[in-house]
């Protein structure tokens, strides 16, 4: 499945680089992410976004963010103890063509007490505070009922087994990679997920979902696949 150009890659990803520097002091996460199959969503439904016309829940690769980034690498979630594989990278807003993003709202900060109830999902508070401004912000909801339902999406995917850990360096095709999140989604269509990477490794698998989080299809997100023959998943690090 290969797709278009690395730029038009980039758009989505433009706003969404994970910050380092300043924002790597709020402390570590107190709360390891776990790579399980998750359980069923605890409510039936979610708080109704609006503005937008679906989401896409961003999963990167930890280790892949990691060792490409190297010594700017946030060191909150790139320390040598931190067991992540999978984690959240965002829940962004899209239009059919194009985001939002950057959008006013009158909660520009995420407390402390929130940014411990989100280490389990995501690593970095720098990063959990900049997908809410900028994602977030724009999704019509408040602080609270975005990150809930950011957990509601991200219990909605099942990670493959086989990228829950990995010890060892691994090599393979990104299609196979969309294939394995395919195979463990049963209702996850091919055009509603697609695998992005750098020049080397694979970054980040995006599935597209409804506002009440159902999987949806989205030819453009889909177009933005890696289109290299292999890339290289680096393993897990730490315990």
């Amino acid at each position: 499945m290969r797709r278009l150009a690395w730029l038009a890659a980039a758009l989505v990803a433009a706003g969404c680089s994970q910050e380092n520097s300043a924002q790597q002091a709020a402390g570590a996460p107190n709360t390891p992410i776990v790579q399980t199959t998750p359980a069923a969503p605890s409510r039936s439904t979610v708080p109704a976004g609006k503005g937008f016309d679906f989401y896409v829940l961003s999963l990167s690769w930890s280790p892949s963010y990691c060792e490409a980034e190297g010594e700017d690498a946030n060191r909150q979630q790139c320390g040598a103890a931190r067991p992540y594989a999978f984690v959240v990278h965002g829940l962004w807003p899209q239009f059919e063509r194009g985001f939002p993003q950057d959008c006013p709202t009158d909660q520009p900060d995420v407390s402390s007490d929130t940014l411990r109830q989100l280490y389990d999902l995501m690593p970095s508070a720098g990063l959990i505070r900049h997908e809410w401004r900028t994602h977030g912000s724009c999704s019509g909801l408040s602080q609270r009922d975005y990150f809930e339902v950011l957990r509601a999406a991200r219990e909605t995917v099942s990670i493959p087994q086989e990228f829950r850990r990995l010890d060892s360096y691994r090599t393979l095709d990104p299609d196979d990679a969309e294939r394995a999140f395919v195979k463990a989604n049963p209702s996850l269509p091919e055009n509603a997920v697609a695998v992005t990477c750098d020049k080397r490794y694979l970054r980040e698998v995006r599935v597209c979902m409804t506002a009440d989080l159902k999987f949806r299809s989205c030819p453009e997100i889909d177009r933005r696949d890696c289109r290299l023959g292999k890339v290289v998943m680096p393993p897990v690090r730490g315990g």
